[in-house]
């Protein structure tokens, strides 16, 4: 970005700071700048174990030609491309924005597409077992079309994060000269908060009518074994919710904050939303490493998949042991004698 290109952000910067961000803001970005790369590199650690062990065991263990099975393989990347961006997140928190404009924008599409795409596989993943149960005699399934269900699901959710992404510019802080990687217009940041909100809660509408439709049935069948699927990916979605709807909750706040209305001027209203959106990340972005833990919990196919694998491991481990000790006799007795 040259001088002139600079300069102009800056004013456009400068000139459409809300009135809650001319309180003192130090004593917040201090808090997050320690709690939030802290949390950032635990979430990454955990999720990167948990979802690339789901991939290994899908790809040794599981048919891929199973609907769910596949679901389950596209929401394991979904959750692998949210956590892409986490450590650049850490790292913008402590020093601000210092990779430039294109990575800007390529994280931030990265990112975005990780969450929506979340979204359009639990919504899969649920109306296909609404439709297991409550319609099992459908064959649905069965058409060509229901092959490219992942690749739409795919596309659609990149469509859904372009606007985020190429409305990010950098921006400068007049007084400190910190980068930050940041929205060009607070229309545009009112636009995003509020197509978030909308794809979640219309998520959520959809996944309620599911499950409210798998419930009745359920009740009324006596043969309830068979819908542990049912139960697994409940608990997926009660997560997701449970993670996302207070999140949701504050970007519409802080969007009501930009649009001149009066409400959370008062400093100390604007800092507690502030704490209270770092709480509500620590929430959010927590789901990209939850989901291999309720697999493990829950479905037992998978449980028993990572025993094998365990129980392979320390097999392996004990051999490796069994032997050691016989050769390092052989070594010990040979240079002591």
């Amino acid at each position: 970005m040259d001088s002139t290109e600079q300069q102009l952000t800056d004013e456009e910067y400068s000139s459409e700071i809300p009135s809650d961000q001319l309180c003192n803001k130090d004593t917040v970005i201090q808090v997050g700048s320690i709690a939030m790369p802290l949390f950032f590199t635990i979430v990454v650690l955990l999720s990167l174990f948990g979802n690339i062990l789901v991939l290994v065991i899908l790809g040794l263990y599981e048919s891929l030609r199973s609907l769910t099975n596949i679901f389950i393989l596209n929401l394991a990347l979904s959750d692998l491309m949210f956590t892409f961006g986490l450590p650049f997140w850490a790292c913008y928190n402590i020093w601000g924005w210092t990779l430039g404009d294109a990575a800007c924008k390529a994280v931030n599409f990265v990112f975005s597409a990780g969450f929506y795409s979340s979204i359009v596989f639990l919504m899969l993943m649920t109306v296909q077992r609404y439709m297991a149960v409550v319609h099992p005699l459908s064959d649905w399934e069965r058409g060509q079309w229901f092959t490219l269900t992942p690749v739409i699901a795919w596309l659609v959710s990149a469509l859904a994060a372009l606007p985020n992404s190429l409305q990010k510019v950098i921006l400068t802080e007049p007084e400190t000269q910190i980068l930050y990687c940041d929205l060009n217009s607070t229309t545009t940041k009112i636009a995003v908060a509020y197509q978030q909100n909308i794809s979640f809660v219309g998520a959520f509408l959809l996944l309620s009518f599911c499950y409210i439709g798998i419930l009745q049935t359920i009740f009324k069948s006596r043969a309830n074994k068979r819908h542990r699927t049912v139960r697994l990916i409940f608990c997926i979605v009660v997560i997701f919710f449970v993670g996302w709807a207070p999140y949701n909750v504050v970007i519409f706040l802080k969007s009501l904050t930009l649009q001149e209305l009066g409400l959370f001027t008062e400093c100390d209203a604007s800092n507690n939303l502030d704490y209270a959106l770092y709480v509500c990340q620590v929430l959010a972005y927590s789901h990209c490493c939850l989901n291999p833990v309720l697999y493990a919990f829950i479905g037992v196919k998978f449980r028993n998949h990572l025993k094998v694998i365990l129980q392979k491991i320390f097999q392996r481990q004990n051999y490796m042991d069994n032997d050691r000790p016989r050769i390092t006799i052989v070594q010990s007795q040979g240079s002591m004698y």
